[in-house]
């Protein structure tokens, strides 16, 4: 295999100056390319895109501090909760004397002793507790009949590990149930996480939500409770707010009362649940439903977003999107209502609390002025994500944090076939290869990756658990169980996870729960595997990484090996399987398909992929599998060839995957810069959006080498020859700019088509973007389609100087559509001036 070309940087910019054309600047680029690497070989390796994806080190055992119960971080197992009574009543507006918003409540929880003990420990954090008739900060009493509870011999609060403790002067009884009763305050802080309040102006007038975020361990932060998710019970809530005000839970309202200015509602008792799924708001929102079956849908926002109808697109998807996976896990909803609301201050992008899902104002909200297709498509395939939970992680939930990643892993990838099903004519379970599997390959092929599941113990601390919301859970778990449906077949995957679903109903359960059903069903339908699916799939899930699989056309020889971006770097993270996995291959011969076949070893030969002449073989059709692929000089040069005479008889996904191979396979050493950069050259024949994405992600690293270079000129002549042609795709299917295109994938790839036109120097194009800037600065009228706003405000603000940036600034301090404040955040970032991005780094935007 080819380890790049070996000339003078002068010889090779000589080459390009002497007007040898793309092979001469290609062999120039992998020169410099060479050289700057080799310039930075003790750097760390960052991820393709940017680094804009981390993975953090392997969670290392934290030791408890002492022998004490109370100072390990995990709940002992002698108490099981079975409901609570919570009743918080959040004050909207500031303590005159301390200036600080707070809430306050009181909490009973009903639980049975399994195992006899004097202690009793339940999670709190930042709650300050009121003593009671009895001196201490809890009350405990006998359910039963005929037995009584021990006296409190006293109570403290055990920071570090975030519990109340509660001595007991005698025993709690096996088999007998209590009660525990406590009353206390807390601050309902701006932090985004527990029982917290979010602000946003209104009319000039300020306006307060308190809210929740419990996930994972801050319900405990609300009200004291046994804050895991195997700690399931079914929670009895009350609200107190002020009079006018809107309160919601995860339950429907069961009555509400008014006292003076204050309301009282009372809510329905949840199903069993664990507290991370926990949601209780109040607030001034509007809304709008409707009904689907039996289920009440409902969409709560500020009340300007409800009146601009902002709400009327997510209310359209939830009910199709909720009915395919009532058919996809043949169960039905299990709630009477599906409350979705949008949140001015929000961490995460959205959180499936069971009835009451929250969001950020740009995952649910959608208006035709503001927002672009790919805006409509996040809210599509957030509400798809969040509401697959309902039944996997709500209905069955994970036994602990360290299996999260089958939690996030397998919503993020059924979202696509959610959306999918609401979205029919944008083929959304494509790009599921660009946002998920190309995404995550970049942070895995780092040394300092992580496996999907990890060991119990080294998950203990609510650090440690945070920590695993990363790519790694999410997109890499999506890609392995996608990997796991392809070879199974979707049939035989639903049937499996069905019958998980109906045992574990209101429990928990684990990974290999899963793999004890999907086995299930292979074996009741006589599916012939390599191994069990237990085995298959404990090498993706407990160890990191994934391999690079080579084939050898000209032997059939194959063979497998860990790929790493950095060659050089340690590996210091031992494998249950000494870095091998069991790998099912896709492929095709000559364009066609071809019987799948299985890698179960280091190294395989198969005959069958041995050709000869022109013939040509292509592994892992349609990307299926999570790995990459090389291949002998000689089958690179055939697909190079196909690529330039007969693209199209490559799948549209192929195209991406051997580009995106091709470069990674170069950082990595694996073959040649100039390879890499070949797999472009056809791309001047390329009107998919795909393979462009791809390429544009991938230069984009080439950006960030040679901006400083002698070679980033004729880069940019080299782009600007590639991209001219699909400018001009573009400009004529659209009747000159005057119209949007018609496919979801093309309107994309329209964004792609000026953005790299304008960043390579079109005259046509930066005259176009400024023009259509120009015209709003001038009429106050924006006529910029919302598809292509980010890269028009972008582009016109790099060429332009002070007028545009102030003129862009004014309109984003001024935005009430958070998703136009985000296109203009990132448009002021493209100025040329530093003095601009250095005042706007000193000014408040609002």
């Amino acid at each position: 295999m080819g380890k790049g070309f070996f000339i003078s940087k002068a010889a090779g910019v000589a080459a390009i100056i002497m007007g040898a054309g793309a092979v001469a600047t290609i062999i120039a680029l992998s020169v410099v390319y060479s050289q700057e690497k080799a310039k930075n070989n003790d750097n760390q390796v960052s991820p393709t895109d940017g680094g804009t994806t981390s993975t953090s080190k392997p969670p290392v055992t934290t030791p408890a501090p002492s022998n004490e119960v109370w100072d390990k971080y995990r709940l002992p197992t002698n108490l099981v909760p079975d409901h609570y009574n919570v009743t918080l009543w959040p004050r909207l507006t500031p303590n005159e004397n301390t200036e600080l918003y707070i809430f306050t409540g009181d909490t009973s929880v009903e639980f049975e002793c399994v195992e006899q003990t004097d202690l009793i420990l339940i999670h709190s954090n930042k709650l300050e507790y009121n003593k009671l008739d009895n001196n201490h900060w809890a009350k405990l009493v006998a359910v039963d009949s005929g037995v009584s509870a021990p006296a409190i011999q006293s109570t403290w609060l055990q920071n570090v590990t975030q519990y109340l403790v509660i001595q007991l002067e005698g025993k709690l009884m096996e088999g007998h149930r209590y009660r525990l009763y406590m009353t206390f305050t807390g601050e309902l802080a701006d932090d985004l996480g527990g029982f917290y309040r979010s602000e946003y102006m209104e009319n000039g007038v300020k306006k307060v939500v308190a809210t929740t975020q419990m996930q994972p361990t801050d319900a405990r932060k609300a009200f004291p409770c046994f804050d895991e998710p195997a700690m399931k019970a079914i929670f009895h809530i009350t609200l107190i707010h002020p009079r006018g005000t809107l309160a919601l839970s995860n339950a429907e309202v069961e009555e509400s009362t008014v006292d003076g200015n204050l309301q009282k509602t009372v809510f329905k008792p949840t199903l069993k649940m664990s507290t991370y799924l926990l949601a209780f708001i109040v607030s001034d929102f509007d809304f709008v439903n409707n009904t689907i079956g039996d289920v009440l849908i409902r969409i709560f926002a500020r009340k300007p977003a409800i009146a601009a109808g902002q709400g009327g697109y997510a209310l359209n998807k939830t009910g199709p999107i909720l009915k395919f996976f009532e058919e996809y896990y043949n169960s039905s909803y299990p709630l009477p209502k599906s409350d979705q609301i949008a949140l001015p201050d929000f961490n995460a992008g959205a959180m499936e609390n069971w009835g009451l899902i929250t969001y950020r104002e740009t995952a649910l909200l959608y208006d035709a002025e503001y927002s672009s297709n790919s805006n409509k498509q996040r809210i599509a395939t957030i509400i798809a994500h969040e509401l697959a939970h309902m039944w996997f992680g709500n209905l069955v939930t994970l036994k602990w944090w360290n299996d999260l990643w089958l939690n996030e892993g397998f919503a993020s990838y059924v979202e696509y076939l959610g959306a999918d099903y609401a979205e029919p004519g944008w083929n959304l379970k494509d790009l599921m290869v660009l946002n998920d599997v190309h995404r995550v390959f970049a942070v895995d092929a780092l040394a300092s990756s992580h496996p999907l599941s990890s060991k119990e113990e080294d998950i203990q601390t609510p650090a440690q658990i945070s920590e695993l919301f990363d790519a790694i859970s999410y997109s890499k778990g999506a890609s392995v169980l996608r990997m796991l449906s392809n070879f199974l077949t979707e049939e035989i995957f639903t049937m499996g996870l069905r019958t998980y679903l109906s045992q574990f109903a209101f429990g928990n359960a684990g990974y290999i729960d899963l793999w004890r059903h999907l086995q299930m069903a292979v074996d009741a339908t006589g599916t012939k595997l390599p191994n069990t699916v237990n085995d298959i799939m404990n090498t993706w899930v407990l160890q990191m990484g994934f391999p690079v699989v080579t084939i050898q056309t000209d032997s059939g020889h194959v063979s497998q090996k860990h790929f790493l971006l950095d060659p050089d770097s340690q590996v210091t993270v031992p494998s249950p399987y000494d870095y091998e996995w069991i790998v099912p291959m896709t492929w095709m011969k000559n364009g066609g398909i071809q019987e799948s076949k299985w890698l179960t070893s280091k190294t395989a030969t198969f005959e069958d992929m041995k050709v000869t002449g022109t013939d040509w073989v292509l592994v892992n059709h349609n990307v299926v599998g999570y790995y990459r692929v090389n291949y002998d000089q000689g089958n690179w040069d055939r697909l190079l060839n196909i690529l330039s005479t007969k693209h199209e008889d490559i799948p549209v996904i192929n195209r991406a995957q051997l580009v995106d191979d091709a470069f990674n396979l170069a950082r990595a050493k694996i073959v040649s810069t100039s390879l890499a950069l070949d797999t472009t050259k056809y791309l001047i024949k390329e009107t998919a959006y795909m393979p462009w994405q791809t390429a544009i992600d991938n230069l984009d690293f080439f950006y960030l080498m040679f901006d400083r270079s002698e070679v980033y000129g004729p880069m940019q002549n080299y782009l600007r020859k590639q991209v001219t042609p699909l400018f001009n795709y573009f400009k004529n299917i659209t009747d000159n700019w005057s119209k949007v295109p018609d496919g979801h994938m093309e309107q994309y790839n329209q964004v792609n088509a000026i953005s790299l036109a304008c960043r390579t120097g079109i005259e046509e194009c930066q005259n176009l973007t400024k023009t259509w800037f120009k015209q709003w600065m001038d009429t106050g009228v924006n006529k910029i389609h919302p598809n292509i706003r980010s890269t028009v405000y972008c582009n016109a603000i790099a060429q332009g100087g002070a007028e545009e940036w102030d003129f862009a600034w004014s309109k984003f301090r001024s935005a009430t559509i958070a998703i136009e404040a985000d296109k203009l955040r990132y448009a002021l970032s493209c100025t040329k001036q530093p003095w601009l991005l250095n005042r706007s780094a000193h000014t408040q935007p609002y």
